[in-house]
């Protein structure tokens, strides 16, 4: 692991000090704020508009990331030159490492300040955003999180005690954590945290959609991926291409900083996470006020309200066992903007009512922002409200025909009320407008393939998997390539080849076996099709395709008995398994 270059820090905080304004606190203590971040919520993400040359870039606010970061497709779109870092440097993060460059930004906008040459590792997985924005830049003084009223600020603290810097506060608990010391081999928000009265170090990790603890970390605290009340919560990834099974548990008791959180439900998985046993993300950040002292090594926090590790606590519990209710201090919007932010901080703390009333105001103030209507849309579809969604959409899309993501979401949309002909109009304008190599290139493909434009999907995919070398969706490129080739019978060799590279990073995967199989029953390799299935089945017994597909097989291989017992029971899962074969050419 690398350390931010020391002139380059120096060169950050010298413009930041010249923007600093004084905040309130008390009367020895002087707080000087160097720059307020605008945050909007993008799912459980928060993000960051920027710029780069003169280009409007949106960045993952990641206190987890050591360094700001760039995905190479991104790096390539924006024209960066990228420069060689030693070859023995990987940058590393859950689930894996990646092989990593350099870059410079010449002139890098953030919330309307330029700064000059700001340097970017460039590598890892592509997370749909222009990339993250790490501790090279948030850890140039002391830092507030304030992701409830969608802001993040850096300051300056002088001859401050830590309970004067949460000037927000105005009496209600605090609780305080202290973290270690920042170094060149160590540059994470990293505190020691109690669960089940079991200490463990945690990363304070913005970038992390959701909480996750390590399997060791579970076991020392008492629980197992076998232990009683243990759910399966799918998998979990992250820098690498690795992807790993995680589960749900609900423990007794989690201390943080003296705040404590009684039978929290957490996610727990065979992640690598350094040298910590816990992240604690972003769900944990959108409900908390937080100021991070990098110079007393101290964070300072307060409970601001709203869902929490599978609860939604009416009030702070305390380490006396007191609950304390809680009060909203903060101040009002007062413009379309402000509304937007705060309606994405709502839809992500699962209140999609007060979001649509934040839309609905942002709206009125600025009825011609195209992005407004598209946010109302999403909100509106996590009600159940298709229609009034669809009718944001062609507003979204008729005040800005360019909104990608409004033409995706529409698409999406028309493909699930069957209308693959409406939804083609879209695919093909958002083919039209996205960069070569963007990361929304995989789910165009997936869609357009669901469009029957075949000839369009594979070249997103082909456009997709040329430009993201080293990312965790890569698996599932390859397999959706591999997939479609052999539904169409086209160039198996290289259907096989996507297969197989799919397989050596997912094996065993029932879904790139069935595809495997699929690619060897058009090529006639009717035992290396039949042993794929075998293993497919096995692994998903349910799986109608490959029972069906697997009596194809048997039939070429003289087996009628044992064909009829695999098409008798595909059809008994599903109907139409006859006709989807029909349709792929193959004998029904």
């Amino acid at each position: 692991m690398m350390s931010p270059r020391p002139s380059q820090r120096l060169a950050l905080a010298t413009v930041f000090a010249a923007l600093a304004v004084a905040a309130p606190a008390d009367a020895a203590c002087q707080l000087a704020r160097y720059i307020e971040l605008p945050v909007s919520m993008w799912g459980a993400r928060p993000l960051v508009a920027t710029q780069i040359n003169g280009k409007d870039a949106q960045f993952i606010l990641d206190s987890g990331a050591f360094y700001s970061t760039i995905p190479r497709a991104a790096a390539d779109q924006f024209g960066l030159k990228l420069q060689a870092l030693p070859p023995t440097f990987r940058l590393g993060g859950v689930n894996g490492t990646a092989h990593a460059s350099m870059a410079y930004v010449d002139d890098f906008g953030l919330a309307g300040v330029k700064l000059p040459r700001v340097s970017f590792i460039v590598g890892g997985t592509d997370m749909g955003q222009s990339g993250l924005l790490g501790q090279n830049i948030l850890g140039i003084g002391d830092v507030e999180y304030d992701l409830p009223h969608g802001a993040v600020r850096l300051f300056k603290a002088s001859d401050c005690a830590i309970e004067q810097l949460p000037y927000w506060a105005e009496g209600r608990p605090v609780s305080i954590v202290n973290l270690e010391l920042m170094t060149p081999t160590q540059r994470h928000t990293m505190g020691t945290v109690t669960l089940n009265g079991v200490k463990l170090r945690a990363v304070f990790d913005t970038g992390a959609p959701s909480s996750i603890l390590t399997l060791a970390g579970a076991k020392r605290a008492g629980i197992t991926a076998t232990s009683p009340g243990v759910s399966d919560a799918g998998t979990s990834s992250g820098l690498g291409t690795g992807v790993t099974r995680a589960w749900r548990a609900t423990f007794g008791l989690l201390d943080i900083g003296g705040e404590q959180i009684r039978d929290p439900q957490i996610r727990f998985s065979a992640v690598t996470l350094g040298a910590a046993d816990m992240l604690i993300g972003a769900d944990f950040f959108l409900t908390h006020r937080i100021y991070v002292s990098n110079r007393l090594h101290r964070m300072i926090l307060t409970y601001e309200g709203g869902p929490l590790f599978g609860l939604n606590p009416k009030g702070v519990v305390t380490t006396d066992g007191a609950t304390v209710d809680l009060k909203d201090t903060s101040a009002a919007p007062t413009d379309a903007e402000g509304f937007a932010r705060r309606g994405s901080v709502s839809l992500s703390n699962q209140k999609p009512d007060d979001a649509i009333a934040d839309y609905n105001e942002a709206i009125r103030l600025a009825p011609e922002e195209a992005r407004y209507y598209r946010l109302r849309a999403t909100t509106r579809l996590t009600k159940g409200q298709p229609l009034l969604a669809s009718a944001d959409l062609d507003m979204a899309i008729q005040l800005d025909p360019k909104d990608t993501e409004a033409h995706g979401i529409r698409a999406a949309l028309r493909l699930g009320a069957h209308d693959p002909a409406g939804a083609g109009e879209d695919i093909k304008a958002i083919d039209a407008l996205l960069p070569p190599g963007a990361a929304r290139r995989l789910r165009l493909a997936q869609m357009a393939d669901a469009a029957d434009l075949p000839d369009l999907a594979l070249a997103n995919y082909g456009a997709w998997l040329d430009s993201h070398k080293e990312d965790a969706a890569r698996p599932g490129a390859l397999n959706g390539r591999c997939w479609l080739r052999g539904r169409l019978d086209r160039e198996l060799d290289g259907a096989l080849d996507d297969c197989n590279a799919a397989l050596r990073m997912r094996p065993g995967s029932p879904a790139y076996l069935d595809s495997r199989a699929m690619i060897r029953l058009r090529q006639g390799n009717w035992d290396a099709a039949l042993s794929d299935y075998d293993a497919a089945i096995k692994a998903n017994p349910k799986a109608g395709w490959s029972l069906y597909a697997r009596g194809l097989v048997k039939a070429k291989m003289g087996d009628a008995a044992g064909a009829k017992a695999d098409r008798d029971a595909a059809l008994a899962i599903d109907p139409k398994l006859g006709e989807r074969a029909k349709r792929f050419g193959l004998d029904g």
